[in-house]
């Protein structure tokens, strides 16, 4: 799942992802996915560029997903940035 999904969820649940918990890379950092884990009880685990299931599914779900790949100002978005550290 995208750091969409996990912004989205955390708003649900009244948390607030600060700067310092996005990565400029794409997705959560390490900080992020600590305070996500500990505020929700999750279980958030590193991207899994090198292969294997977790990488499959991620990008089978997240190539799916509709937005643009580009903001207004011709910026990757958070979904593009995410499917490029994956490497979908």
């Amino acid at each position: 799942m995208g750091v969409g999904f996990f912004i989205t969820m955390a708003k649900r649940k009244g948390l607030s992802l600060r700067k310092e918990h996005k990565s400029k890379t794409g997705g959560l950092s390490k900080k992020g996915r600590d305070y996500y884990n500990r505020k929700t009880g999750s279980n958030l685990k590193a991207p899994q560029p090198q292969g294997g299931g977790r990488k499959r599914s991620f990008c089978a779900r997240m190539g799916g997903v509709k937005g643009p790949m580009k903001d207004s100002k011709g910026r990757p978005t958070r979904k593009a940035l995410a499917l490029r550290k994956w490497k979908c």
